[in-house]
């Protein structure tokens, strides 16, 4: 008894590490996320192939994405019919550029700027790097929520409600398929077909 609650104690603590976070689900739950994280933090080079749909309650937009993410390093390519056109936004920690509108290229500060100032979309890119591997951003307060299968089902953060529609379980350790986010009349979702690490 003494041990399972100082096992207990220790994912919490682990969990907790990075910000604070209210979690429902037991503790066999918690200590699978803590292993989740502990596996998935550091991976940072990768690219997913997925659909993408934005919305902003009143125009929106589908079509095809491919992420490639090396360390603080990223490249998008979103085809449309999303703006109608194909476009390449990459950049990291000095800015981002964003090619294949009008009046292009355009640079800003981050990408989450950059795309807010030239489409209007609000899409949380630095958190999403975190969210679509079903992680936690660091450097704020989260709240989650675990499913039956106990993988994640619901994160809360900055004002952004993440859900977990699907997992890919034939990866270990299992990664999100269908991640939808949304605040307000915002809303992101991504659709994932493929994984692949560097």
């Amino acid at each position: 008894m003494k041990y399972s609650f100082l096992a207990a104690c220790s994912v919490l603590l682990t969990l907790t590490a990075c910000a604070p976070v209210r979690m429902k689900g037991s503790t066999a739950t918690l200590s699978a996320q803590a292993t989740r994280e502990k596996l998935l933090s550091p991976r940072n080079h990768w690219t997913v192939q997925a659909r993408m749909a934005v919305s902003d309650g009143h125009h929106g937009g589908s079509g095809t994405l491919t992420w490639m993410q090396d360390a603080e390093d990223y490249d998008f390519v979103v085809r449309g019919p999303l703006t109608g056109r194909s476009f390449h936004l990459h950049g990291g920690a000095n800015g981002a550029e964003l090619d294949g509108l009008d009046g292009g290229p355009l640079y800003g500060p981050n990408a989450q700027q950059l795309l807010a100032r030239a489409l209007g979309w609000q899409v949380p890119l630095a958190q999403l790097r975190y969210w679509i591997k079903g992680l936690r951003a660091p450097g704020s307060p989260a709240q989650l929520r675990f499913g039956p299968d106990h993988l994640p089902s619901l994160l809360q953060q900055d004002g952004w409600t993440v859900e977990y529609r699907s997992w890919s379980q034939g990866m270990q350790p299992e990664v999100p398929q269908k991640v939808f986010a949304s605040k307000g009349p915002y809303h992101v979702r991504v659709a994932i077909q493929g994984w692949t690490w560097r």
